[in-house]
């Protein structure tokens, strides 16, 4: 594509892995700290395809070391406002992905990069020539750039003195949509960016619920539309609605069919648990359901240790990821903490029982004052049990659940004990079924919660 690297650059690099292994080099992720910002000036404030390094180069670094990394890019141009940024800035996973050999992940403040041996081997040995092409593909793909410098930091000390003023321009971007809610427009907008990794994902950004990056709010969708019409990001008319409180559509619901290929028909955007929202893999929490206490946990990147249910962010975004409905795994943007419509139907924040610190830190003024302190963290539990002791000295809301469940069960029980033919009723998805014991059992019941059952058939054999 560019004959001036000495690398390939194409789409079709778009979803390469470099694994451990085969990494040189790794710049920014969960063991270290980086950023990507776009700012933009005015055309006399710049010089185009200027490039500043503020560290050590790939060239100085040993093979199998991790540095921090902080990629700041100034934009100018004629149609460019700050309305922009954000998308501009969202496309530099795009970008960077098709360089081949190097392997960009995430955003904003959670990017990662690697870069592979093999590239180092064919002369990618410097940020300049990543820089270089990157601001190249920029201008290329997005017309209304006329000017475009960038500066990278890998020096430690630079990068956290930058880094403070980054999230002070993330969270100021996120205050906009504050006064802004689903029922106040009648167009949502789309995402597409992250197929290449999660090739049946189409994420639904609206007033109430960020991008699952948490990069891209409804204001930037509706930007992106507007000056590149034929881009990943592009408007969704609601259509009908559906379940108001679900936040399910019917223009959501046909466009998400048509972009997955078919593989699902149905999303309700604030819904945990039925026809949930799909999880790409660049989110930036992940929630998980914890059937021993019928309630809600939320892990984020930032977490190094196990949550009460004994896995790692690592392995619940695994299990997350891809592009799929999970029933009981979610990925979303940290912002949607703060939305109105925060898995209202699920329960919104009386469903939530635990969350790392740092993470209920960061959004602790959006808690209601009533859960804040009923909220767990890794310091008041470490596991199941603790967890439930915890939950049942605050008092949490989750406790109204266990009675109601208590009461099914019981009444399951008297049903199983007067009727024991064995019956398969059809259930809703989320409703509790019981499958009551034989005539001549010994009682064993077995209770599936937040369970789709599909059965194709049923033999039923006299015991001889």
């Amino acid at each position: 594509m560019a004959d001036e690297f000495p690398f390939e650059i194409s789409p079709m690099f778009e979803g390469e892995r470099v694994r451990k292994d085969g990494m040189y080099v790794e710049l920014a992720g969960p063991k270290s700290k980086g950023f990507e910002l776009v700012k933009s000036v005015g055309m006399d404030e710049i010089e185009d395809g200027k490039f500043t390094l503020i560290g050590p180069d790939i060239s100085e670094m040993e093979e199998g070391s991790r540095h921090p990394i902080a990629m700041i890019y100034r934009i100018a141009g004629e149609l460019v406002e700050q309305d922009l940024e954000a998308i501009v800035e969202r496309r530099n996973h795009d970008f960077q992905n098709y360089i081949q050999g190097v392997m960009h992940l995430n955003q904003r403040y959670d990017i990662w990069i690697r870069v592979s041996k093999d590239a180092m081997k064919k002369g990618l040995d410097s940020l300049e020539q990543i820089a270089k092409a990157t601001m190249m593909l920029f201008k290329n793909e997005l017309p209304f750039i006329e000017k475009i410098e960038a500066t990278y930091i890998t020096d430690m000390s630079e990068v956290e003195k930058e880094l403070d003023g980054a999230i002070a321009t993330y969270t100021a971007r996120d205050e906009r949509t504050r006064n802004l809610h689903d029922e106040d427009v009648d167009v949502f907008y789309g995402c597409t960016l992250c197929q290449s990794f999660a090739p049946t994902n189409v994420c639904v950004v609206t007033p109430d619920r960020i991008s699952l990056c948490g990069a891209i709010n409804w204001f930037d969708g509706r930007a992106a539309a507007k000056v590149d019409p034929e881009g990943p990001q592009f408007a969704i008319e609601k259509g009908e609605i559906i379940d108001a409180k679900g936040g399910e559509y019917s223009g959501v619901n046909d466009l998400a069919k048509s972009l997955s290929n078919g593989e699902y028909d149905r999303i309700k955007i604030h819904s945990f648990f039925e026809f949930p929202h799909t999880s790409c893999g660049c989110f930036e929490v992940v929630g998980f359901y914890i059937p021993e206490v019928d309630g809600i946990g939320w892990v984020d990147r930032d977490f190094m240790g196990t949550a009460p249910n004994g896995l790692p962010f690592s392995t619940m975004a695994g299990q997350t990821g891809g592009g799929k409905q999970v029933v009981g795994f979610l990925g979303i943007g940290i912002n949607y903490f703060r939305s109105p419509k925060f898995i209202e139907v699920d329960g919104g924040w009386n469903r939530v029982v635990w969350m790392p610190k740092l993470l209920k830190d960061k959004v602790l003024a959006d808690i209601p004052k009533d859960i804040v302190d009923k909220v767990a963290t890794e310091e008041d539990a470490s596991d199941l049990e603790s967890l439930k002791a915890f939950l049942k000295e605050k008092d949490h809301p989750i406790l109204e659940r266990w009675v109601e469940e208590e009461e099914e069960d019981e009444a399951v029980e008297e049903t199983a004990t007067a009727a024991p033919t064995m019956q398969m009723p059809m259930m809703a998805a989320g409703t509790p079924m019981a499958m009551p014991a034989g005539s001549g059992g010994s009682g064993v019941k077995i209770i599936l919660k937040n369970a789709k059952v599909s059965i194709d058939r049923v033999i039923i054999k006299k015991s001889e």
